[in-house]
């Protein structure tokens, strides 16, 4: 890896760090480049702006993110399965969700660019569960209504265990929409 490229992924690994840590809108550059401990003159070569620091850092989460989402669901088991296996992973729920998280900074929803890669992350992530919902050979309709609502546990599991300070009500939900698709497959 060049002197250039370890730079950059510096930035954005800081970054990434700081705005899961603090959000966007409560971190500045200057907070970043302490973090990275590359010089300030590297910041701004490789991002002009905080707009583009920002959009590097969100997309990379966004990647990291949907990237260890789809090996879950792509791994060699019956559907239900691996919906259990992505439902079920290990999260630190008291943590919240890196890419979720997002959604609730006013400066993300503020800028378009940004919100766009945190929208598609959730669109992306229902397509790839609906896809494998409907291998089952369920309607289309009916394996995206389901996809929606195992992304929609996840999301609001991390936002109760963080509202109660109890990672047992992210687990709580999952374990809930678990035993509703093994239910219903079991018919």
């Amino acid at each position: 890896m060049s002197q250039t490229t370890d730079t950059r992924r510096r930035l954005v690994a800081a970054a990434q760090e700081l705005f899961a840590a603090r959000g966007v809108g409560a971190t500045s550059p200057r907070q970043v480049l302490a973090a990275s401990g590359v010089g300030q003159g590297s910041l701004y070569h490789h991002f002009p702006t905080k707009h583009d620091l920002t959009l590097a850092a969100v997309g990379a989460t966004v990647d990291d993110a949907l990237t260890s989402t789809l090996r879950v669901l792509a791994a060699d088991a019956p559907v239900v399965e691996r919906v259990v296996a992505y439902l079920e992973r290990p999260r630190d729920a008291l943590a919240g969700c890196k890419v979720g998280r997002l959604t609730s900074d006013q400066a993300v929803m503020d800028d378009a660019e940004v919100r766009t890669v945190v929208g598609l992350y959730f669109t992306r992530l229902v397509d790839a569960v609906a896809r494998v919902v409907a291998e089952s050979g369920l309607p289309v309709d009916d394996a995206r209504d389901r996809a929606h609502a195992a992304v929609a546990v996840i999301q609001g599991g991390y936002v109760l265990a963080r509202a109660t300070g109890d990672p047992e009500a992210m687990r709580s939900a999952v374990r809930g929409f678990v035993t509703l698709l093994r239910s219903e497959t079991a018919r």
